[in-house]
């Protein structure tokens, strides 16, 4: 590598010259291709310098809105013509730094190259120094950018980059007459019909308290409702999102046994995303959840045991009884509580994955901190409130009904056709358990940005493990959430299986919400 770095300086001018003798494309495209792979070589030098570049390029914003930050490296390097220049370094990320504790917030490192409105700056006496470098640096998926979110008072915020030693400090000017940098919302929600469920109460009262981590596009990570964007089409929620409402809703359902109540929370995004969108792994809308566990001890509202948490097709346990014991999961932590009856759940920003407090949350409670930087807590008002940045807290959300919603609805679009719900399936149990209500249920939400029908409502859902194991099967950790947590953890005192409510299941006892 030392005698390759003392050759570049003479390799790229001979292979510059040869590109000029060379009449056909592909001899210039190969010494091009050859020089910037000399360049890449030799730029492991020091830090000389940090250069911001900024969407807006002037860096201006409003109050509460956000801005894009990208810090490049820059260092010594050897033109291809002779001499020395200044040459952008795959470095990153760099540490920030806010100087004052009310001067905006900044957000995880994401990878801005190769966006709209950053261009490289690096520009030769021809030009084919510049666009060698840029060939350069497209293959580069440093995390460079953080996403700044202004604070509500207007004046000039600073911002300091740190790498390896070297410093920077950015001027940032709040201004409400700068350019918005948030669309416009083009629907509203107003306060939803009261539904006559009987189950509502119990789940207002143990309704989580959801910590959401946010990132560089804090509107996709906000939690949603499906038809935010005020119609009922999976496959164009990815599109409409910027001016789709952020008032926050939590989807929810209930069933009830002999011994326990069960209590599902579905957490829905528009989109699943991130800075490296490779091979489906971002997709149009996302939805994972949560199951609470609670016995029943003569009390109206019982006492939770148990709650288990889906992440990226993996279930997580946490137990609220110190009696209760792994079986086929181990446990993952202890269920924290707000008031005593909220659990605390934390929610991944671009995937979504859903966590409770412990070693995989980024959240902590007693700080109220997100590690991450930006984030915005959530809690149970009966009210959908937005928010107001993506750093905001205790913003209100209401309960919508899952039954009502979703699973009434995707059985009248299987037979009057629909673009909400889409990979029907039946529904077969393990264990011998009772089938559904339907004979075919919808498997995903309709969708074709990035990847196609990859988001599930909670009878999609299915842990790795227990299918591999044929444990569980397809749709039966949501759908026949007693049998599942029989066979993920061991509960204390007598658990029944058989449902007195589940409008779910063809389940002797379960009786229908249409009766």
């Amino acid at each position: 590598m030392r005698a390759l770095g003392r050759l570049i300086p003479l390799t790229c001018p001979l292979l510059t010259a040869a590109a000029r003798i060379l009449s056909r494309s592909a001899g210039r495209g190969l010494a091009s291709a050859l020089c910037v792979a000399a360049l890449g070589a030799q730029v492991p030098g020091p830090v000389r310098g940090i250069e911001f570049r900024t969407v807006p390029p002037d860096a201006r914003v409003r109050p509460f809105e956000a801005l894009v930050v990208q810090v490049r490296a820059v260092g010594e390097g050897a033109r291809l013509t002779g001499g020395a220049a200044p040459v952008p370094l795959k470095r990153g990320p760099a540490a920030f730094h806010v100087h004052r504790h009310d001067g905006g917030w900044v957000s995880k490192p994401f990878s801005q190259q190769g966006s709209e409105g950053i261009q490289p700056r690096y520009e030769g006496p021809d030009g084919l120094e510049a666009r060698l470098l840029t060939m350069s640096e497209r293959q580069s998926d440093l995390s460079d950018a953080v996403l700044y979110t202004a604070p509500g008072r207007e004046g000039e915020a600073l911002l300091t980059a740190t790498l390896e030693g070297v410093s920077a400090t950015l001027r940032i000017r709040v201004d409400a007459d700068a350019e918005p940098t948030v669309p416009s919302e083009r629907v509203t929600f107003g306060p939803q019909p009261a539904a006559p469920d009987p189950y509502r109460p119990l789940a207002e009262r143990y309704a989580p308290f959801v910590a959401q981590e946010t990132w560089f596009q804090p509107k996709a990570d906000y939690l949603a409702r499906f038809d935010a964007d005020g119609d009922w089409r999976g496959d164009n929620n990815w599109d409409n999102t910027p001016e789709s409402s952020s008032q926050a809703f939590v989807y929810y359902a209930a069933m009830e046994t002999e011994t326990h109540w069960f209590l599902i929370y579905n957490f829905f995004h528009p989109r699943d995303y991130s800075d490296k969108c490779v091979a489906g792994t971002c997709h149009e809308n996302d939805n994972e959840g949560m199951i609470l566990t609670i016995a029943k001890d003569g009390t109206p509202w019982g006492h939770p045991v148990a709650m288990e948490t889906l992440a990226h097709n993996k279930i997580y346990s946490y137990r609220a009884d110190p009696r209760v014991r792994g079986n086929f999961h181990n446990l993952d932590g202890e269920v924290e509580f707000v008031d005593g009856t909220h659990p605390v759940v934390f929610v991944h920003s671009g995937g979504h994955g859903v966590y409770g407090s412990g070693q995989h949350s980024g959240y902590s409670l007693s700080a109220d901190h997100f590690e991450a930087g930006t984030g915005v807590t959530y809690v149970y008002k009966g009210v959908a409130e937005r928010p107001r940045h993506p750093a905001d807290r205790n913003v209100g959300y209401d309960l919508l009904p899952i039954y009502d919603h979703w699973w009434v609805r995707s059985q009248q679009e299987r037979e009057a056709g629909g673009a909400a719900f889409s990979g029907y399936y039946r529904y077969q149990p393990q264990g011998g358990r009772p089938q559904a209500s339907y004979l075919f249920v919808a498997g995903a939400f309709l969708s074709r940005k990035h990847a196609a029908d990859m988001a599930k409502p909670f009878w999609g859902w299915h842990d790795n493990d227990t299918l591999k194991q044929k444990l569980l099967a397809k749709g039966q950790w949501g759908l026949d959430p007693a049998y599942a947590i029989t066979r993920n953890l061991t509960l204390p005192g007598p658990v029944s299986v058989r449902y007195v409510f589940n409008p779910y299941l063809n389940a002797p006892g379960a009786v229908s919400e249409a009766e």
